[in-house]
């Protein structure tokens, strides 16, 4: 039997006075809801970026109208040296220096490996992977001179545990997991945390569209509460992630989980 979904947590000021740059977050997603969640405690500044023109801009009305904070917007692809490069510039160039990263842009698919192209997996991997190193570099390049900054990557609990179909994402997840941890130790003596957190399953509307009724029945089974996580509430981690709650903590993949197995 599925639980009933809990009441939203108000905020607590978790990330006062910070400014929040936040990947992928246009749209319904985990990177909306992070986006939301850090402007409800309390950042000063919040950036969003995304690859989709229109919902970007429908995103940034939202915040606004949600929340009171307008944010700063750019487009993005991940993929590209010179968007990643151009973003975290003008990131610092709006807010004054980035205290916070989200790392939230990946891509997903479901293909049997016999059956899959080298583009098909190059693009997961690509996107994925690549594009949270390339954001995680130059956000680096900025931090570590400064002394201070937080990085939080989104993984998934299939970097741990198999799924058929899955062979290229699990593959950019499980690199994920692994970029963290390293890049955690690199940047530790700069004073720059990285942490990642690894959700089951989180339910919105684009994960309806791209993914069949079987497979989402299949997966919400699984799960302990016999639901799947809101969005929000794999944000919520990313935000106590992003606070100074978790300052001892960095290269943990936190999993944000109610599977039995």
């Amino acid at each position: 039997m599925s639980q009933e979904i809990p009441a939203y947590v108000q905020g607590h000021n978790l990330l006062a006075g910070k400014t929040v740059l936040v990947t992928a977050a246009a749209g319904a997603g985990i990177g909306f809801a992070a986006a939301k969640r850090a402007a409800e405690e309390g950042a000063r500044a919040l950036f969003i970026a995304d690859i989709h023109e229109g919902r970007l801009a429908k995103s940034a009305d939202k915040l606004e109208e949600e929340t009171g904070l307008r944010p700063h917007t750019q487009l993005c692809n991940v993929t590209n040296e010179d968007d990643v490069q151009s973003l975290i510039n003008t990131a610092v160039e709006k807010m004054g220096h980035i205290d916070v990263l989200i790392n939230n842009a990946g891509l997903g698919g479901s293909k049997i490996l016999v059956e899959m192209e080298d583009a098909e997996w190059d693009r997961v991997i690509d996107v994925t992977l690549n594009g949270t190193m390339r954001m995680t570099r130059a956000a680096l390049r900025h931090m570590q001179p400064r002394g201070k900054g937080v990085i939080v990557n989104n993984a998934s609990v299939i970097g741990w545990r198999a799924q058929t179909e899955q062979c290229h994402y699990a593959a950019a997840k499980a690199g994920v997991m692994a970029l963290t941890r390293c890049s955690a130790l690199e940047a530790a003596e700069f004073g720059v945390r990285i942490n990642a957190v690894s959700p089951s399953i989180a339910v919105h509307e684009f994960l309806k569209k791209t993914t069949s009724e079987e497979l989402l029945h299949q997966l919400v089974k699984d799960e302990a509460f016999g639901r799947g996580a809101e969005v929000w509430e794999v944000a919520n981690v990313m935000m106590f992630l992003a606070s100074d709650y978790s300052s001892y903590m960095t290269g943990e993949i936190v999993s944000c989980s109610s599977q039995r197995s």
